[in-house]
């Protein structure tokens, strides 16, 4: 039997499992719904990151306005993919705000922390250049580390109707 979290619209959200013979429980969420819901947060995060990394990088920029310019760009790209699927639903603008907000802060918040944790932890990837291996390496393993601790993050908010447990309402 399977379960899954969704929550229902009206002035109060209430989350519900629902199963085969239509009870109702405590919300319940896999290991599969967090990391699905993850992999959809990483890889705005991964667009922004990559793309301010990079950008900051071929500028000549520092390494903390590199940083702000990634982190800036992977919540943007983080909420936009949230948000277009949500409009897509026909849900009004603000609305679709505040469920992406709702739905993908704490999970790049997380993954941000982790990623940029990691890229300036690593010896020498903040001086690496576009060219540089370690400049590739040290991004591509700092989101795959960050996928690993975000998931149980967003294991546990989607398992109390919160995080991406927002968005499925507007999934059909």
């Amino acid at each position: 039997m399977q379960h899954e979290a969704h929550a229902h619209a009206d002035t109060h959200t209430h989350t519900h499992t629902h199963t085969h013979a239509g009870h109702h429980g405590p919300a319940v969420t896999t290991w599969s719904v967090a990391a699905r819901a993850t992999l959809h947060c990483l890889t705005g995060c991964a667009i922004g990151e990559v793309l301010g990394m990079a950008v900051g990088t071929a500028l000549g920029w520092g390494n903390l306005p590199t940083m702000i310019l990634a982190i800036v760009l992977a919540f943007f790209f983080g909420y936009s993919l949230t948000l277009r699927g949500v409009l897509k639903a026909g849900v009004d603008f603000r609305t679709a705000f505040r469920v992406a907000l709702a739905a993908d802060t704490l999970s790049i918040a997380v993954m941000e922390l982790i990623d940029n944790g990691v890229i300036v932890l690593w010896p020498d990837a903040m001086d690496a250049q576009l060219d540089d291996l370690l400049f590739w390496g040290s991004l591509l393993i700092s989101l795959v580390v960050a996928f690993v601790v975000t998931t149980p993050v967003n294991k546990w908010t989607i398992g109390r109707g919160k995080g991406h447990a927002v968005v499925h309402q507007y999934h059909h």
